[in-house]
């Protein structure tokens, strides 16, 4: 079996029984179950949520995503040996060590395999939370060009590239497009103000305009708890970007949970402390990736202008990157996961056979 057979690259064209269209996104997709595997779950497995609860199957893949466009390799390599795997090992560690803490649930149900996630239907928050600890990537960017105003925070003069803030920024941006928000133009991923919130919290899918507390209560309190935890491994923390939303409990009572990802090497940035304190960056996440891919092409540009999309595609469609660069991104990911876990991130043979054969003799989802 060669290299590329061991990356999962397709994975919306599994049997899983579902009477609903699977939702594919950059790297993950998702099985809604019908109505009857659900209830059969949630009383077979114990699942500690209402019997009418809708659950999913959610499988990531080894696919990489940067700048909007999914990347590939020569040779057939569709993805990142070892990505999806690693991506699931860092957010179950960390939504662990939340629950352990006291902060919150996540919508991870069971864990049938390293690629795999039995989660319950939650209501999204339309929010990108996203934090910041230093300065850099596109607030730097914006900062150089003079801005000193971001989401509604006060920026002081004379901040140095790569230099921590004087405190930690939560800078939220629209997830999605959000039609008729006064204030809040209706494009994807556009930077929003505490106020903007406030006012249109039902626009945001809040319950109600005290849970803007709680969410930047957990925001603040996630993000503390992964800086803390990385420190103790010699990697900084940067930046990173929360999910929210809403799921019902045992009772039935909405609760705000983490969702999505959380502290990944996707949607972080993490650099190596000691090299840090050398006065060098090294990225151990996707922005390392991200560098390369500007620093490769000869127009820059194509890939930071949103104006430029279908030029960006092509570029992404038509260059196949060496076998090398995915090599070295796979060292990125599952070093930093073995990091982070403690535990060795294991390459499966064929990942894709592995999750029909569990899901099926395990959960009686395939036919």
């Amino acid at each position: 079996m060669n290299l590329a057979d061991k990356v999962l690259a397709v994975n919306n064209d599994l049997p899983i029984r579902t009477d609903a269209p699977v939702h594919s996104g950059k790297v993950r997709s998702v099985y809604w179950l019908t109505e009857t595997d659900s209830k059969r779950l949630i009383e077979e497995k114990g699942y500690d949520v209402p019997s009418d609860t809708s659950l999913a199957i959610m499988v990531i893949s080894d696919r990489i995503s940067a700048f909007d466009c999914i990347w590939s390799g020569e040779n057939d390599m569709r993805g990142v040996p070892g990505k999806g795997a690693a991506l699931n090992a860092i957010s179950n560690h960390w939504f662990n060590l939340f629950k352990e803490k006291g902060l919150a649930d996540s919508h991870i149900l069971d864990i049938p395999h390293p690629f795999v996630w039995i989660v319950q239907k939650a209501k999204p928050v339309m929010i990108e939370a996203i934090c910041r600890q230093y300065i850099t990537g596109s607030m730097w960017r914006a900062y150089t060009k003079g801005e000193r105003d971001f989401c509604g925070i006060k920026l002081p003069e004379g901040l140095a590239k790569d230099t921590k803030l004087p405190e930690l920024l939560q800078t939220p941006s629209t997830k999605g497009i959000l039609e008729g928000i006064p204030g809040v133009p209706a494009v994807d991923d556009v930077n929003i103000t505490r106020k903007n919130i406030e006012d249109n919290f039902a626009a945001f899918n809040f319950k109600s305009v005290d849970d803007i507390s709680l969410y930047e209560k957990l925001l603040t309190e996630g993000f503390e708890v992964i800086s803390t935890a990385l420190a103790n491994i010699d990697q900084v923390f940067v930046d990173t970007k929360f999910e929210f939303g809403y799921v019902k409990d045992a009772a039935g009572n909405d609760k705000l949970i983490y969702m999505d990802e959380v502290g990944t090497p996707d949607s972080s940035r993490i650099w190596d402390g000691e090299q840090y304190r050398a006065g060098k960056v090294v990225e151990n996440s996707k922005e390392g990736f991200r560098q390369l891919l500007l620093n490769t092409f000869p127009d820059p540009d194509i890939l930071l202008n949103k104006d430029r999309m279908d030029e960006r595609e092509a570029l992404a469609r038509d260059n196949k990157l060496p076998l090398s660069v995915l090599m070295d991104v796979s060292k990125t990911y599952i070093d930093i996961a073995e990091k982070i876990t403690g535990k060795k991130i294991v390459l499966s043979d064929n990942p894709k056979a592995e999750i029909v054969s569990i899901l099926r003799e395990q959960y009686q989802l395939i036919d």
